[in-house]
C-alpha cells in the first residue's frame, strides 16, 4: 500500500485520468473529492464489500435442470 500526506486542496494523481482531492480535515475525518470518467466505478469501501458478498450468493444458486422446469409447467 502507498501511503501518501497530503493537506487541505492538495491532490493525487492516478494514472492519467483520475483525481483525487482533499476538501475538507475535521477531526479524524477526510472529505475527499474525486474526478474519474462515468465509466469508472466509485464505491465506498463497506458498500462495495457488500455488493461483492450478495453477488456471490446469488451466484451460488445451483444449477436447475431443464426436465425441472418442464415438470413444474405440466
Amino acid at each position: 500500500m502507498l501511503v501518501l500526506s497530503r493537506k487541505k486542496d492538495q491532490g493525487i494523481i492516478i494514472g492519467e485520468n483520475i483525481e483525487l482531492t482533499i476538501i475538507e480535515i475535521q477531526g479524524d475525518q477526510v472529505r475527499i473529492g474525486i474526478k474519474a470518467p462515468k465509466n469508472v466505478p466509485i464505491y465506498r469501501e463497506e458498500i462495495f464489500l457488500e455488493i461483492q458478498n450478495e453477488n456471490k450468493k446469488a451466484a451460488n444458486t445451483g444449477v436447475v435442470k431443464l426436465e425441472d422446469i418442464i415438470k413444474k409447467k405440466d
